[in-house]
């Protein structure tokens, strides 16, 4: 990568073929490693922050710092987070998108249920990545620390540190030190010293590898020489007894040294040396009872980087449980910086890691700290004022859970997550490169240092918890490798160099994802890159041979893999995949040579390569991305296509090629065979600057058709159309099919099409051939396309004598071709002088076209010998006065020829131009195909403003003259016209009405609404005689419409439109108007006798064929006579009621009296039913005595012929009984439902209760024990009893009719029922169970109890009656009788007392109607309206 820092590469220098080479490199040279030098951070300086996001969040500095004492004194408050960062100073702008979306980083399976805490999946990191890390099991360390076990007891590894040597500390108190060829150095020392020190816990190398320090779980810390191997000091009183050591660490200062204890303290250890005496002081920097802390971190800074200003304060970095402090230890004591957590995982583990990175050109060290899956990174700098700065940078969001975090360069970090799985991650893209799984290692954890196991276990359980996934002690890192020590062995990772990372794809035969990697390197987009050093150029040309190289090999592997040979399908596949890889990257590096030379030959081999590597080309060829192909693979590329039958590609392939160097005549000949004009014409134009032979070769083809007037063929179309364009194209510069002729050949070009069309002859002319062959060709193709290019092409002409003189010079051929000739259409001799119009309409124009010209034009096209093309020659002719013609014409000869020829689109544009708007209407009424137009055009001119008074009323009358014509054309647009514009009009314009149809259809349009006319008739002021005149029309044509019209409309005179329906004898328009205007009587013997004329009419007619149709027309009549009294009986008294259905019924049976019971009536069963349905619409109006009444007064039944009405008096009977017994039936259920209920309640209520308990639920004091008299003790039937004040004090009474009720404390707040509130007289409690509600009887009282309060029986169901009443309804099966009937109770009378209020919801949301399982098998009684 371009802006790599180069140490980097220095971490990372070599790579090795074993992990033991690496690492003896790596121990080998710890002097090359100080190489690590100011030449590599002021690359480091150079590198440019591109991806991170420059807009930092400050810190706010504090005047005074806090103490270390002060901060020791804060209570840790873990519910407040303190955030550091200030929202508003976040410009979204700046960030990189990656930064929230993706910082949620790929990999997904950890298996654990941190899993939930993901976001984001990314594609499979190694495929973009390939693998970055090497992991290798350090053998020789492995074995010692085994043999160790097995030889001299030395217990499991517990700890290890890496400088140039590796320590690694055991759980029986040793310490194996092995030098950089993993050969065992020094064994430091005893078991019997480790049974009474314990395991180590915690080891520590200075800066130069002179001293070691170790911790151990019982608390010891002992330094030893590592050049000797003598042990220097053993220090038993630094911190206090009874805690093991977790952290020890070296500062940079050799005689200063950090440890951390299990009681979460921290002590600064001073080695000092007076008069050869060594000597340990100690010190606490943080006490465990203030917040324990549970990881340390001193900032180490290179040798070369000693000079820093940063490295004179000696900062150390600390984790609690709760927060992060960073503290300076020199020159003085001094927090710099406390940072909160937040809210996290409790058993999540603290991390710190510090790394020197370059930031805005600065080198500086940025602390990174981790609690659960997001890591904060803080840079820290010295300002101008000697005080440190701390800025937050961009934090990482993970899907994980941390255990450890470790930088593996400034750019680079380590993960490990609570499933042991590696995720390497580049910090600024925070993009994750490569997870590795290293369940393998088996990793040693430091649990039971962190329980204090050894001394009793006496820590507290939040540091017991984090403790659980601890592993600080066994993960360390030295000069760009991280060391991992299991339980049997260690292992190292390192970056792989970039040669490498290309090298393990191949190894794998990942030749593609090799390419792919190798490019990202190339072009610097790469991460985690080693080894690649210099400037840009060199890093790409290194980049590039090895790419090369790589495509040399994916060639061969693909023509050695190549599969069966007898399957061509299956081996075309495989070269599709492979083949366009090698002609992509041969491209992208540039590199056309290496592609037509060395991998054409070698893909050539094989026939199928070379065919898929032909194909390849075509999309790079058409892009235009590749030019300078060499002959041979052009040639061999036509051939190709040629041979596969894909001459469009050819075509296409061959506009976008120099084929300069082909061999042009066969080519014209292939694009001539196979019909690839556009190609033909690139390869004359390109290969030869031959711009009319293309031209002749595409005359030949089509003129001869079009001159003997055949038609042609779809072929010979395409290729007219391509000479059009191809011949535009050429006029104005342009090559054919794309791009643009060079600057200089231009004049020339187009002075050779011109005097190629002008031509008097072809050249191969035979001596009948008529002048101008090639316009008269190209005119009679498309003459209005042809001339359009024409047109075109004088727009460019310069004002130039030779562009005058061609103009001209065309014109008169243009005109004595088709003027001279009657073979062409009016249409494409109009096309000619609209043409010739808009030339003469320019302003600067310079033709000349004699006037005459166009008169001969005009007599062509107006003559009326020749009907045919009627509308075309009009078109035309419009067309040629609309673009300027018209200057040409004498306007009363053109008006008079166009009237003529009945040219009236004419006639309206001379019309328009005089302003005389009264005539076009008469052009809009003669012209068929546009007559419906006219009603728009009326409406226009007298609406829009812009026409004078005078216009529009000429106009307006024109139409008036006109309004019979205009109502026979349209009725329904005629009437709105005359509503929008003749209102004040309209009698008027029926009087000009003669014919009486036309007068129905327009009065009809513009008085019944339902025909689309919505005017509003009071506005139109339309008299009533207007309205009426409509009606009587409507009377005589639509007679059967009559009364729904009269529904809708308005203004009409009752008494006159009355005499209207009586004069036509519409007998229920009458009816309907009668009732109308209040006179029901009326209206009721209207339809009475009607009804009667029919029944006579039945009575009387034998056996005819219309026997049905006059039964429906009594049924129709009998049932319109039932509504009309049926609407009417409400609003009259019972003998006007009488008056209207007695008449009725007895119309009814009148003819029943007259057939005799020997010879009954044909229709008798008909109208039994009949009187049937008026006995029944009249019961629920009348009476049942009087109807029987007034039918055995009828003097026919008082004789004793009762047997004609049996059945309708039985009906009446039956009906009577039926409802009786519903009656009797309901109120015994009713009253046995009533009679047990009241019963269960009586037994309920009087039930004595038995306490559960001898004390008050709320005070918990026993009931006899409180002093206070006036106190009562309150039962409930839940068996929870209460004094009476303390349930008054917990508010648990509520108020029903003016009177206090209880209700138990426990139960309503256990079950979360809200407080019973009064509503109206109805008492509605949420839900409540059997044992919530429910007030004691009084209980005997003993001697000395307080009295027991009574209850007094009220009218009113209480809380206790509500409850007892809800378990009757419970101990139904289904709905019971007694729910059914409150509910029936409940919305009969909403307004009345409710006494069975039970706990039902509305019956709208919990009806027992609602049920599907619900069936009541009633028949329903005779529906009236109300």
């Amino acid at each position: 990568m371009e802006n790599e820092p180069d140490y980097e590469n220095a971490e990372q220098s070599l790579c090795a073929k074993t992990a033991e080479e690496e690492l003896n490199k790596s121990f080998n040279l710890e002097a090359s490693l100080s190489k690590f030098s100011y030449i590599d951070l002021d690359k480091e300086l150079e590198f440019k922050n591109d991806l991170i996001d420059d807009k930092e969040f400050d810190i706010p500095q504090v005047d005074t710092p806090p103490t270390l004492e002060s901060i020791l004194n804060e209570t840790d408050d873990e519910e407040e987070s303190f955030v550091l960062e200030d929202p508003t100073l976040l410009n979204i702008d700046t960030i990189d998108s990656h930064s929230y979306d993706t910082s949620s980083v790929a990999s997904s399976d950890s298996g654990d249920r941190t899993n939930l805490k993901r976001k984001k999946k990314l594609p499979d990191s190694f495929s973009l990545h390939g693998s970055v890390m090497r992991h290798s099991l350090l053998k020789g360390v492995s074995a010692q620390i085994v043999s160790a076990a097995d030889k001299v007891d030395a217990g499991l590894p517990t700890a290890i540190a890496v400088s140039s040597l590796i320590a690694v500390g055991t759980s029986h108190g040793l310490a194996l030190i092995f030098d950089q060829n993993q050969a065992l150095r020094l064994c430091l020392g005893s078991t019997s010293v480790g049974a009474q020190y314990g395991a180590i816990s915690a080891l520590s190398i200075n800066n130069d590898c002179s001293r070691l320090l170790c911790g151990f779980a019982k608390g010891q810390i002992t330094m030893w020489d590592l050049a000797s191997g003598k042990l220097l000091r053993s220090i038993t009183d630094a911190h206090p007894p009874g805690t093991a050591i977790l952290h020890i660490k070296f500062t940079d200062d050799p005689t200063l040294a950090i440890c951390n204890d299990s009681g979460g303290s921290v002590f600064e250890l001073t080695f000092k040396r007076v008069m050869g005496v060594r000597t340990c002081e100690s010190r606490c920097l943080f006490s465990g009872s203030k917040g324990e802390v549970c990881c340390i971190e001193p900032l180490h800074s290179k040798p070369e980087l000693k000079d820093h200003p940063i490295t004179q304060f000696s900062l150390l970095a600390m984790a609690s449980l709760t927060k992060i402090l960073v503290i300076g230890l020199k020159p003085s004591l001094k927090v710099w910086m406390t940072f909160p957590y937040g809210r996290m995982d409790p058993s999540s583990v603290p991390l710190l890691a510090w790394h020197f990175v370059a930031v805005h050109n600065y080198v500086n060290p940025m602390l990174a700290f981790c609690r659960g899956d997001v890591v904060h990174f803080l840079l820290v700098k010295r300002d101008e004022s000697g005080a440190i700065h701390v800025t937050k940078q961009k934090h990482l969001h993970l899907y994980y859970d941390l255990i450890n975090f470790t930088w593996i360069n400034s750019r680079t970090v380590v993960l490990l997550d609570s499933v042991e799985k590696l995720h390497v991650i580049d910090r600024q893209t925070q993009e994750e490169l490569e997870t590795v799984e290293i369940s393998e290692v088996q990793l040693v954890y430091n649990s039971s240092h962190f329980k204090s196991l050894a001394t009793g276990g006496n820590v507290s359980q939040a540091l017991a918890l984090v403790g659980e996934k601890a592993c600080y002690q066994s993960i360390s890192s030295y000069a760009g490798q991280i060391f991992y020590l299991g339980t049997k062995s260690v292992y190292v990772m390192m970056l792989r160099s970039w040669r490498e990372r290309v090298d393990h794809l191949l190894k794998q035969d990942c030749l593609t994802e090799a390419l792919a990697l190798a490019w990202s390197f190339h072009e610097g987009k790469a991460k985690a890159v080693v080894g690649l050093s210099g400037d840009a150029s060199k890093r790409k040309a290194v980049v590039a041979d090895r790419m090369v190289e790589i495509l040399f090999h994916y060639a061969d592997r693909a023509l050695k893999k190549c599969p069966d040979q007898g399957k061509i399908q299956v081996m075309e596949q495989h070269f599709q995949d492979t083949v366009p890889v090698i002609v992509d990257y041969c491209l992208l590096l540039q590199r056309k040579d290496l592609l037509f030379s060395q991998m054409y030959d070698k893909l050539s081999e094989n026939s199928v390569a070379k065919g898929v590597f032909l194909e390849c080309l075509e999309p790079y060829i058409l892009s235009d991305k590749l030019v300078g192909i060499t002959p041979q693979v052009m040639k061999d590329l036509i051939v190709h296509f040629q041979d596969k039958k894909l001459m469009e590609n050819v075509e296409a392939l061959i506009v976008h090629m120099d084929i300069t160097s082909l061999d042009i005549q066969q080519i014209v000949l292939m694009c001539w065979e196979n019909r690839l004009y556009d190609a033909m014409i690139y390869v004359y134009n390109r290969g030869m600057n031959e711009f009319i032979s293309p031209m002749e070769k595409l005359f030949r083809v089509i003129a001869p058709p079009l001159n003997a007037g055949k038609a042609l063929s779809d072929e010979q179309v395409v290729m007219g159309n391509k000479l059009l364009v191809y011949i535009s194209c050429c006029l104005a510069g342009r090559a054919y099919p794309l791009g643009d002729i060079p600057e200089d050949l231009v004049p020339l070009v187009k002075n050779q099409v011109f005097e190629f069309l002008i031509r008097l002859h072809s050249a191969e002319a035979s001596p009948e051939e008529e002048v101008y062959p090639y316009v008269r060709t190209l005119l009679h193709f498309d003459t209005r396309e042809f001339l359009n290019v024409l047109a075109l092409t004088f727009e460019d002409f310069k004002n130039d004598k030779q562009a005058v003189e061609y103009q001209q010079r065309i014109v008169d051929i243009l005109l004595k071709v088709m003027v001279e000739n009657s073979d062409f259409t009016p249409s494409q001799v109009g096309c000619l002088f609209t043409f010739l119009a808009r030339q003469l309409a320019k302003p600067d124009n310079t033709l000349f076209v004699n006037r005459t010209l166009f008169d001969q034009v005009l007599e062509f096209l107006c003559s009326p010998d020749d009907d045919s093309r009627h509308s075309e020659r009009q078109q035309v002719l419009l067309e040629l006065l609309q673009a300027g013609g018209i200057v040409q014409f004498e306007e009363s000869r053109l008006i008079r020829m166009a009237e003529k020829a009945e040219f009236y689109q004419i006639c309206e544009f001379m019309y328009e131009r005089e302003h005389q708007y009264d005539k076009i209407i008469d052009c809009y009424l003669r012209d068929p195909l546009r007559e419906e137009e006219v009603f728009n055009y009326i409406h226009n001119i007298l609406s829009i403003p812009g026409h004078s008074a005078e216009e529009k009323q000429s106009v307006w009358k024109k139409a008036m003259d006109h309004i019979e014509e205009l109502v026979a054309l349209k009725p329904c647009k005629a009437a709105d016209l005359v509503a929008t514009h003749f209102s004040a009009q309209i009698e008027t314009v029926i009087q000009k009405l003669q014919n009486q149809v036309l007068l129905f259809k327009f009065l009809r349009s513009l008085l019944d609404p339902r025909e689309g006319i919505h005017a509003n008739q009071e506005s139109l002021q339309i008299s009533p005689s207007v309205t009426e005149q409509f009606i009587e029309l409507l009377c005589q044509f639509k007679p059967h419409q009559v009364i729904e019209t009269l529904q809708v409309l308005e203004c009409y005179r009752l008494e006159e439109t009355i005499q209207i329906t009586q004069k036509y004898q519409l007998h229920e328009v009458t009816a309907y108007l009668l009732e109308k205007k209040g006179d029901i009587h009326g209206a009721f013997l209207i339809m009475l006798e009607r009804l009667q004329s029919k029944l006579q009419e039945i009575t009387h007619q034998g056996e005819s064929t219309e026997e049905d149709s006059s039964l429906k027309d009594v049924e129709g009549t009998i049932v319109e006579t039932i509504a009309l009294c049926q609407r009417n009986s409400h609003n009259l008294n019972q003998q006007q009621r009488e008056a209207l259905w007695f008449p009725l019924l007895e119309a009814m049976m009148a003819p029943q009296k007259l057939s005799s019971s020997a010879t009954p009536h044909l229709h008798s069963e008909a109208l039994k039913s009949l009187t049937m349905q008026v006995l029944n619409s009249m019961a629920a109006f009348i009476a049942l005595p009087s109807i029987l009444q007034r039918i055995l007064q009828d003097p026919v039944y008082g004789k004793g012929k009762l047997g004609e009405i049996q059945g309708l008096i039985l009906g009446m009977l039956d009906t009577f009984n039926y409802e009786q017994t519903l009656l009797e039936t309901t109120t015994s259920l009713l009253n046995q439902d009533l009679h047990w209920s009241l019963c269960n309640l009586r037994a309920s209520v009087t039930r004595g209760l038995n306490p559960k308990q001898d004390y008050c639920s709320v005070c918990l004091q026993q009931y006899k024990r409180r002093q206070e008299m006036a106190d009562e003790i309150i039962v409930f039937s839940c068996g929870h009893l209460y004094h009476s004040f303390c349930l008054q004090n917990k508010e648990c009474t509520i108020e029903i009719e003016g009177q206090m009720r209880w209700t138990c404390y426990k139960c309503s707040s256990s079950n979360k029922v809200g407080k019973l509130s009064e509503n109206s007289s109805e008492v509605k409690p949420g839900r409540i169970t059997p044992s919530q509600v429910k007030v004691s009887p009084s209980y005997h009282q003993s001697k000395g109890d307080p009295p027991v309060k009574k209850v007094t029986s009220e009218p009113v169901l209480d809380p206790q009656q509500i409850q007892s009443f809800d378990q009757l309804c419970r101990l139904y099966r289904g709905s019971s009788r007694l729910a059914l009937l409150t509910e029936l109770a409940q919305n009969r009378g909403s307004d009345s007392c409710r006494p069975f209020s039970g706990s039902q919801s509305s019956p709208a949301f919990n009806s027992v109607f609602q049920k599907e399982n619900f069936q009541l098998r009633l028949i329903p009684p005779p529906v009236t309206e109300d």
